[in-house]
């Protein structure tokens, strides 16, 4: 086996959505993702493992509050939050997860302290045991913003009709609810991610989320199964969209199996949202394989990516709305 220093690669996202609305708000996403690129590419030059890289990487998108994981989650139905989220390394083969944990900061880093465990992935029982067993502070991850979402939503009877209206009051950002934050009928859609390529050629890959929003209670969504995240020594994925719509295709799973049996990952990619597309779904997927090759498909509206080729800083912010698929 070579032992020759492989170039880093990298990309992540923050969730997909509806329309951004005006330069403002492509701006500002840019700004935000760019800079969290650019903090975990330093740390995988430095020699960051993937799988580390993808901890910090879900780490700090968890800890922004624009976007629907760690603070700034969604309410569920009964104004409480619930998170999930999973880490797949791919050399080891190994996925571990948390699925509807309340009350901790960075669901990621439960799931990054049970890839150790014979037991790994942890129901919302059995993480918040967990999260009391390794001491980790309570930690409320309720902004205003979401409470007062669920507010007006309640007065509606959940509705969704008046949510954008309510982001447009409360926040007074120049980026829409659904593009930026998940917030508004495209909060079921909201969720972050990270794919990561180090310099010993590993591959790993992590998501989290907030949930859907007002959801029944119990709910799981696809963030902490292998269809909404899967990484192999030859490839990684993480999806973002409904979670029910990337379950019914088992996405991330799909696309690691068919770039690992003969296509390429950009082939990979376009046939699997082709499909998912002739089946009305409504949803996104970020990855990259063993050979330093990035890739990334929608066939919702926007897609919140942005990526690092070892060249460059690269994003998707501004495709056009419907399927698309890209690769560099």
């Amino acid at each position: 086996m070579s032992h020759s220093v492989v170039q880093p690669k990298l990309i992540i996202h923050g969730g997909a959505g509806s329309s951004l609305q005006g330069k403002g708000g492509v701006a500002a996403v840019r700004q935000l993702l760019s800079g969290i690129v650019e903090t975990v590419y330093q740390a995988l030059l430095r020699g960051a493992s993937a799988r580390e890289a993808v901890v910090l990487g879900c780490r700090l998108l968890e800890d922004e509050p624009r976007f629907n994981a760690g603070t700034g989650s969604v309410l569920q139905s009964d104004g409480q939050i619930r998170m999930s989220a999973s880490l797949m390394d791919g050399a080891a083969q190994r996925f571990s997860g948390t699925i509807n944990v309340s009350r901790i900061q960075n669901p990621i880093e439960l799931a990054d302290f049970l890839q150790g465990q014979s037991d790994r992935v942890l129901s919302d029982a059995g993480s918040a045991e967990l999260s009391r067993e390794l001491g980790l502070p309570i930690y409320n991850p309720l902004t205003d913003l979401r409470l007062n979402e669920w507010i007006e939503e309640r007065k509606d009877n959940f509705s969704k009709r008046s949510m954008a209206s309510t982001v447009a009051e409360v926040s007074g950002a120049e980026l829409s609810g659904a593009g930026v934050s998940g917030a508004d009928s495209s909060a079921g859609r909201g969720t972050i991610g990270v794919v990561a390529l180090d310099q010993q050629g590993r591959v790993a890959a992590g998501t989290s989320t907030g949930g859907k929003g007002f959801e029944r209670i119990g709910r799981v969504s696809d963030s902490a199964t292998p269809a909404g995240n899967y990484a192999t020594d030859r490839a990684g994925v993480s999806c973002t969209g409904i979670g029910e719509d990337i379950l019914d295709e088992c996405l991330a799973a799909k696309i690691v199996i068919r770039a690992g049996d003969g296509l390429s990952l950009a082939e990979a990619f376009a046939r699997s949202m082709q499909e998912a597309a002739g089946r009305g779904r409504d949803l996104g997927a970020i990855g990259l394989d063993a050979t330093g090759a990035i890739a990334w498909g929608k066939t919702s509206e926007v897609l919140l990516a942005a990526y690092h080729n070892g060249d460059r800083l690269g994003d998707t912010l501004e495709l056009p709305d419907g399927l698309q698929t890209g690769s560099c």
